[in-house]
């Protein structure tokens, strides 16, 4: 009996715990959709494709921490996903997931980094596109398969920003 009680206590804990974390990660949601606008969608002509990668999509965070990843709708979930650079901006196409679209205006800056919202792999293992939802600045991380492209990318988006007339910062 004693046994029993014990495994049900536990049981209950793991269930509080568990529940605890789902009621923070809601409410983190519901705080973020007040204070950010919609994300953009995709728009039908993407304009002539300028790079594509495989990878893993990371997350999008705010930039005040690479940890303090964003919650609403699926946008915080991690997936395998192939990035594109088109003439009118950066497209995340994730598997399982709505896509992230980033327009080239928005964009800012490119970089890599050891670690991207929890996801750590050292040295230069993420690429993190920096980039703007209204007056907010999210990082979007992703682990491309091949990381030797990665100057290659930071290249192309720093090229899209400057077409846009915008300094890089």
């Amino acid at each position: 009996m004693t046994r029993t009680l014990l495994v049900l206590l536990i049981a209950a804990i793991f269930a509080l715990c568990v529940a605890g974390m789902l009621w923070g990660y809601r409410n983190r949601a519901r705080r973020q959709a007040a204070v950010l606008p919609p994300f953009p969608e995709p728009p039908a002509d993407l304009g002539a494709e300028r790079l594509t990668t495989t990878g893993v999509y990371a997350s999008t965070t705010t930039d005040a921490s690479w940890q303090d990843r964003i919650a609403i709708g699926d946008i915080g979930h991690r997936s395998a996903a192939t990035l594109r650079l088109h003439d009118a901006g950066l497209l995340v196409e994730r598997d399982g997931a709505s896509p992230v679209w980033i327009p080239a205006e928005s964009l800012v800056q490119s970089r890599t980094s050891a670690g991207h919202a929890g996801k750590v792999m050292g040295g230069d293992g993420v690429l993190v596109i920096r980039w703007r939802l209204g007056e907010q600045l999210l990082d979007t991380g992703f682990r491309g398969d091949d990381k030797d492209v990665y100057p290659e990318w930071s290249d192309a988006i720093t090229e899209l920003v400057g077409a846009q007339g915008k300094a890089v910062s």
